[in-house]
């Protein structure tokens, strides 16, 4: 039998990597708040609820490599809270998408309004991420910004419509590269255009975004094999309650060929007890050593481009902030 990975959630550690920045997240988030002014009831109480919450990571990605260059503040925090709404509006339409209920162990919107407001909500969260890059006069960083967003919508079609074929890696990689890497990717891209940065400085940026959140998926998926609830805000095994397979189960896959579990899930026919079955043979089998290996090595690469940025404090609090992601589950 494999050695169980225990799962811890090591908030004080995060807090402490995130200190220097502290400054910086409160102004951003006063940004983000400003969204839902200016409009009237359920809108604005439902907007302030939405964007609530979270560990702020696309925030402090900003802030972080922003501060490796000079980069006026005011900028940086409008271009931080711009990746956030949009961030919030993708799990609005996503949450309805998957029929999920809980986030964060709040219920979603999707499970306080009728879909169509639920739509609606989504639709002006992501307006308003673009008005605010539309502040930044600067027509490279709105292309940017576009390009992350039409790829991660396309990725979601893409995704929905490919159910048998889920259970590569393959799929798993491109899906979780569009759906959540291309955000932190474009998000640490469009710092490098604010700074000004070099051509070769810009392509480091968004390679470093690129893995640090392929490494941030992969181990968020783990969670969702290794986690309490109360430590997820949401059951354990729910992307499984609702068909996604992720790499845990890909990686059992590989280890075990011929078990049928994979396509019972896809198909939506496994119950409550035979979920609970599969869960305690993926964690005793080495698939969730298999995947945190996987996180690891992207999170080896990321800190090998991050070594050829500029040097000092935010470049540590970076490296400390790729240890965090995977100290998740120690």
């Amino acid at each position: 039998m494999q050695k169980m990975v225990e799962v811890s959630m090591p908030e004080d550690r995060l807090h402490t990597i995130l200190t220097p920045v502290n400054k910086d997240l409160n102004k951003i988030e006063t940004i983000t708040n400003g969204v839902g002014s200016g409009v009237q009831v359920p809108l604005s109480s439902m907007l302030e609820y939405s964007l609530g919450g979270g560990k702020r990571l696309r925030s402090a990605l900003v802030v972080l490599t922003g501060s490796l260059y000079k980069v006026q503040k005011r900028k940086l925090h409008i271009l931080a809270a711009a990746v956030e709404v949009l961030h919030s509006a993708t799990l609005i339409h996503d949450d309805l998408v998957d029929n999920s209920l809980l986030r964060r162990g709040h219920k979603t919107l999707n499970a306080l309004w009728p879909p169509g407001a639920t739509v609606l909500a989504g639709d002006y969260l992501l307006a308003r991420s673009v008005s605010l890059i539309a502040e930044l006069e600067n027509p490279d960083i709105l292309g940017v910004f576009a390009e992350a967003l039409y790829t991660m919508s396309a990725a979601e079609i893409t995704y929905h419509y490919s159910r048998q074929n889920k259970k590569t890696r393959d799929v798993y990689f491109r899906s979780i590269d569009a759906k959540t890497a291309s955000l932190f990717s474009a998000a640490a891209h469009m710092v490098g255009l604010l700074a000004g940065s070099t051509k070769t400085d810009i392509a480091s940026l968004s390679m470093f975004g690129r893995e640090f959140g392929i490494a941030y998926q992969i181990v968020d998926d783990v969670l969702d094999y290794v986690g309490t609830e109360s430590q997820l805000g949401k059951p354990a095994g729910s992307d499984m309650v609702d068909g996604v397979i992720t790499l845990p189960a890909i990686c059992y896959l590989e280890r075990h060929p011929d078990d049928k579990s994979i396509d019972r899930i896809i198909s939506g026919k496994m119950d409550r007890r035979e979920l609970s079955t599969f869960l305690t043979m993926v964690r005793e089998s080495g698939a969730i050593q298999d995947a945190l290996e996987e996180a690891r090595a992207h999170t080896r690469k990321c800190k090998g481009v991050l070594a050829k940025l500029p040097a000092g404090r935010p470049r540590q609090s970076l490296m400390d902030l790729l240890d965090y992601i995977v100290e998740r589950t120690h």
